[in-house]
């Protein structure tokens, strides 16, 4: 295989070669380093690219293959991890300044993880300061690759375009309230938001305790299935962590989804806030799985609807109890956006948080009542298609700060389920759309094996941008 067309396979087809010896470890280090040098300066998808260590580990992982210690699919998979994790030896942001020159000196627990199971880290991705907003980037703002002069969504950003312009095999997000999966909708990628307490969040920078997760950003489920499998589990140094095992997520996509029942939620995938080509293709996505067996009904959750200001709430509170003694004492240390939010979170009454989590578990438990109903439920990720690239204004009111955009995920936080978003089309500009699918709690394999079928009954998730 010429080397140069290594980075646009998905990590499962590489995954295979690897394993059979017909493209090794260190080829595929080589054809993504070279690739980044020649193409990031368009994406500004990379904060720091680890060229030495993954060369180091791509000959390692190359030499154990040779002997036969093989460590399982993602073993010689090149992936990226968000800077919000913290990585041994290598600067760690979290998007931020006064993180500039932050080097951890011990793995995130996930990025351990990744380790063991024999991948090799890229690099670092961008993303926004401190992941608790979804525009502002202090270092630079990522590039769409479908329209370098479009947005990729945030905060998880660096991760979208770096997956999304074949600059790694699979990457890393981290999603509070929507942030894998709002930018893999507007990317063209299958982001999975895993149940909350799947994966550990040990080295983590947090944004929001009682919703932070990680979770793959991938050109597949397929791709997000063998990414889920090498991170998630127990761990002890994350008290929130489950302790049952965890499945083969890949071995587990049967691609079977007769009899699976799909409630479509009316609010959420043809409502009023929803836009017309959106709604389009969701609706349409919905008829696929239809026509592959699966059972689909419209279902009302009327909630849900207040789900991102209720969201925003607990970000808020949450964020500002985080940086609290920095806030009073270096203000200035935050750009514009991330200062005004989290002195905003610091003025919300105890009241005011007491009824978002009040209202939180209302939501909850309507979505999870609905799930009894039904296996999954399917809407769209965002009720809009990506949009400019922008500056970061000044905030004058209150509407900014409690978030004016319209993303169709939080609800999946505030019931800690676990939520993909995989391409369903694209807009008359061929920027792509996203279908949100969300399962019960645990059921992350369910989840994962709907969106697969999908994709095994339509090609979006194979579309190439036509300038990568």
């Amino acid at each position: 295989m010429d080397k140069q067309d290594i980075p646009f396979l998905t990590a499962a087809r590489l995954s295979d070669l690897v394993r059979a010896g017909e493209v090794s470890p260190v080829e595929a280090v080589e054809a993504y380093l070279d690739r980044i040098d020649d193409q990031d300066f368009r994406y500004n998808a990379y904060l720091t690219v680890c060229r030495d260590r993954a060369m180091a580990e791509a000959r390692q992982a190359q030499e154990e293959i040779a002997r036969g210690n093989y460590l399982g699919p993602m073993h010689g998979v090149p992936v990226a991890v968000k800077d919000q994790l913290w990585t041994k030896g290598v600067r760690s942001t979290g998007g931020c300044r006064f993180l500039a020159d932050s080097v951890p000196d011990e793995d995130a627990t996930i990025v351990a993880n990744l380790g063991r199971a024999g991948a090799i880290l890229l690099g670092k991705t961008n993303m926004t300061e401190l992941a608790i907003t979804g525009y502002a980037h202090q270092y630079s703002t990522p590039h769409n690759p479908w329209d370098l002069d479009m947005y990729t969504g945030g905060s998880s950003s660096g991760s979208a375009a770096a997956t999304g312009a074949f600059l790694c095999a699979t990457s890393l997000g981290e999603d509070t309230g929507g942030s894998i999966r709002w930018p893999s909708s507007w990317c063209g990628l299958s982001g999975l938001r895993p149940t909350w307490g799947r994966v550990s969040r040990y080295g983590v920078m947090s944004g929001s305790w009682s919703m932070d997760t990680f979770g793959p950003m991938s050109r597949s489920a397929e791709d997000a299935a063998m990414t889920l499998t090498a991170i998630a589990g127990r761990d002890p140094k994350d008290p929130y962590t489950w302790s049952t095992p965890v499945p083969d997520y890949r071995a587990e996509l049967t691609g079977e989804v007769s009899g699976i029942r799909v409630g479509l939620v009316t609010e959420l995938s043809h409502g009023p806030v929803v836009d017309e080509q959106v709604s389009a293709a969701v609706v349409e996505a919905a008829s696929v799985l239809g026509g592959m067996g699966a059972d689909v009904e419209e279902v009302s959750l009327p909630l849900t609807v207040h789900s991102q200001v209720i969201t925003t709430t607990h970000i808020g509170v949450e964020s500002a109890l985080d940086h609290a003694k920095r806030l009073r004492s270096q203000p200035g240390a935050y750009g514009h956006a991330v200062r005004i939010g989290l002195t905003t979170g610091s003025l919300v009454p105890a009241q005011a948080y007491y009824k978002a989590q009040k209202l939180r578990s209302m939501i909850r438990r309507q979505v999870l009542e609905a799930l009894d109903r039904y296996d999954v439920l399917a809407l769209a990720t965002i009720a809009i298609p990506a949009v400019p690239i922008r500056d970061d204004g000044p905030i004058t009111g209150k509407e900014q700060v409690l978030g004016s955009l319209p993303l169709l995920t939080p609800s999946f936080n505030l019931a800690s389920c676990p939520a993909v978003s995989v391409p369903c089309g694209f807009t008359d500009r061929n920027m792509p759309i996203g279908l949100q699918i969300a399962g019960r709690p645990g059921e992350d394999g369910t989840v994962l094996n709907v969106a697969h079928a999908y994709q095994q009954g339509t090609g979006w998730h194979t579309m190439r941008p036509a300038a990568v």
